[in-house]
């Protein structure tokens, strides 16, 4: 429980439980590979942040709902492994952020949940990415993160 520890020293506290809003399983497995549905920065089915960066959010503010959407992947990493010190290497983030057409702080946003996985994971966070610039997300989010994990044997 070394990254529950490490958790708790950073003041990080994680959602108490993540279920899918629509018609699909939140994780799916392939040996020791986890793929994870997209999540956004929502608690339970209440969306926390709304709007689009570039017109209603700000990115000091997207870069917060990024890190609550990447509290959302690690309580679905929790479900699935029991334990967040099964986490291996997380892989790759995709993140997708909705934004005006002339938005080009993608990357800066999703520093957040990038900057998260690393606080907690330190090297085996540090993991490749896409920040993609789309017009419109489920529920107005402002954005939404997949993540690909390797998981401990």
């Amino acid at each position: 429980m070394q990254i529950e520890k490490r958790m708790e020293a950073l003041g990080i506290q994680l959602p108490e439980s993540y279920t899918a809003i629509a018609n699909y399983v939140p994780v799916t497995r392939n040996g020791n590979i986890l793929y994870l549905s997209g999540t956004g920065p929502s608690v339970g089915r209440e969306a926390i942040y709304k709007g689009k960066l570039g017109r209603d959010i700000s990115i000091e503010d997207g870069y917060q709902a990024a890190r609550l959407s990447a509290m959302n992947v690690l309580t679905m990493l929790k479900q699935e492994l029991g334990d967040l010190d099964q986490v291996d290497q997380i892989l790759k983030m995709t993140g997708y952020i909705n934004c005006t057409e002339d938005f080009t702080g993608q990357p800066s946003v999703l520093d957040g949940a990038s900057d998260l996985f690393v606080d907690v994971f330190g090297e085996r966070g540090k993991h490749a990415r896409a920040a993609i610039g789309i017009n419109a997300l489920p529920m107005s989010l402002p954005v939404e993160i997949e993540v690909i994990v390797r998981c401990k044997e």
